[in-house]
């Protein structure tokens, strides 16, 4: 078993900073989901279903897309220049161009603008996760401090389909004001995501950043790193097919309304923060968390499955709460092992880790939407990410195993637990010899 040298960990304020941006960063992601149908169908001047899929499924996954991009860049730099400074140009890059999106009268702009809020928003997680990874005194701390980082992201969702629904439904029972109902969601998300730069500006100090950033070597075996991108891969693929079949479901055959659309996106994200905030509470070690990846890539291929057969609320809410539970679950323990096992190239890992996911839910939202109409096959977008789910399940076979055994090259570590009263005399005696431990504000 791998245990983690001691380290000073990140402030309550400073983490509070992060939970802003990842927050801020998932309500512009998800404000867009039950828009965008309606969104499409006013700028291509057409109701036509082939048409309004294409672009659905084609948009998702250009934002997507971007991030794949850049997100592995991002977090090299963050290695290099610190985390706060990435933070920050993503979350002021992100709340100048969704603020610009408002705006957009064209479709072809309306793909340049998701592909640069994309580019942007590559650079939070990354950065979040590695600054937090940095300052891990334990493992425990660790699950514990990635867990309110995923539930902050899936607030973030939450908060934007519902928000997105709302405003559009609410603002659509007036005439003659149809721009401000698609335009009034992104000026808001502009305006959070430049709260969340200043609280990162203010909150996150400097040189808290580097503190962890001489740990020890890999931890894993590289066949376990690459199955952890494989399984990234597949579990966002199977997402981003999800959120496009599940909007164009809702709208296109069974009549929904944008605040309806939202209200199911609503009913994952309070799914996905209950599993989440109960697979990382103390209630569950850590190191329990691998062997959970099998049985949620199981279950998720089976919720793919059931989804396009359902039509009662039932068990359509059954079926969403199924695959909302699984994909909930395997994203932040594939997030979590990754950065247990990164060593001194955190941000760069997760960087990785996030473009994997990220080209498998561009390539998920655009088959969404580009097979939602194939006749050959039906359901063509869930049955094939269920297929691709399976396949990824057999990757994670034996697993925890590898997950389990250090790599040749890891450095033993063993203190776990905040330092005793020797341990802090022995940082006096550092002080005395003329060295400084890093600070920390």
């Amino acid at each position: 078993m791998i245990q983690e040298r001691y380290r000073e960990p990140l402030s309550w304020q400073a983490l509070s900073a992060v939970l802003l941006a990842m927050f801020a960063i998932t309500v512009g992601y998800g404000i867009v989901l039950p828009i965008l149908p309606f969104l499409i169908e006013r700028l291509a001047g057409t109701a036509d279903t082939t048409i309004l899929s294409r672009h659905t499924g084609l948009l998702t996954g250009t934002y997507i897309l971007a991030i794949f991009l850049f997100a592995p860049l991002w977090g090299r730099v963050s290695d290099r220049r610190g985390r706060r400074p990435v933070m920050l140009l993503g979350l002021i890059g992100f709340a100048t161009t969704v603020g610009l999106f408002a705006l957009v009268e064209r479709l072809p702009l309306l793909y340049l603008g998701r592909f640069l809020d994309g580019a942007f928003a590559a650079a939070i997680a990354p950065s979040a996760y590695a600054l937090v990874g940095d300052h891990a005194p334990s493992k425990e701390w660790r699950a514990h401090r990635f867990a309110l980082i995923n539930i902050a992201g899936t607030v973030g969702f939450f908060v934007g389909p519902l928000l997105g629904g709302l405003v559009l439904s609410g603002t659509s029972l007036f005439a003659d004001v149809t721009d401000p109902a698609f335009s009034a969601p992104f000026f808001a998300t502009s305006v959070l995501s430049a709260v969340a730069a200043l609280a990162v500006w203010g909150l996150t100090s400097e040189t808290a950043q580097r503190q962890g950033q001489a740990t020890a070597e890999k931890r894993f075996e590289r066949a376990a790193i690459l199955r952890l991108w494989v399984i990234a891969f597949v579990t966002a693929l199977a997402v981003g097919a999800f959120e496009v079949g599940l909007s164009l479901r809702g709208k296109l055959i069974l009549g929904m309304d944008a605040y309806q659309i939202g209200m199911m996106f609503t009913e994952c994200s309070l799914v996905m923060f209950v599993v989440q905030a109960l697979v990382f509470s103390p209630l569950i070690n850590p190191e329990l968390t691998r062997r959970f990846i099998t049985p949620g890539l199981a279950l998720l291929a089976v919720g793919l499955v059931v989804v396009p057969l359902v039509s009662s609320s039932i068990t359509m809410i059954v079926a969403v709460a199924l695959v909302a539970a699984s994909a909930g679950i395997l994203s932040p323990i594939v997030t979590y092992w990754v950065s247990l096992g990164a060593g001194k190239t955190q941000g760069a890992d997760l960087g990785q880790v996030t473009a994997a996911a990220s080209l498998g839910q561009a390539i998920g939202s655009a088959a969404g939407g580009l097979l939602f109409n194939v006749a050959v096959l039906p359901n063509a977008g869930f049955t094939v990410a269920s297929l691709v789910v399976a396949a990824g399940l057999v990757a994670s076979l034996g697993l925890p195993r590898l997950l389990g055994q250090p790599s040749a090259g890891a450095e033993p570590l063993a203190l776990v637990h905040p330092p005793s009263s020797a341990d802090c005399l022995a940082t006096e005696a550092t002080l005395k010899a003329g060295r400084h431990p890093h600070e920390h504000r």
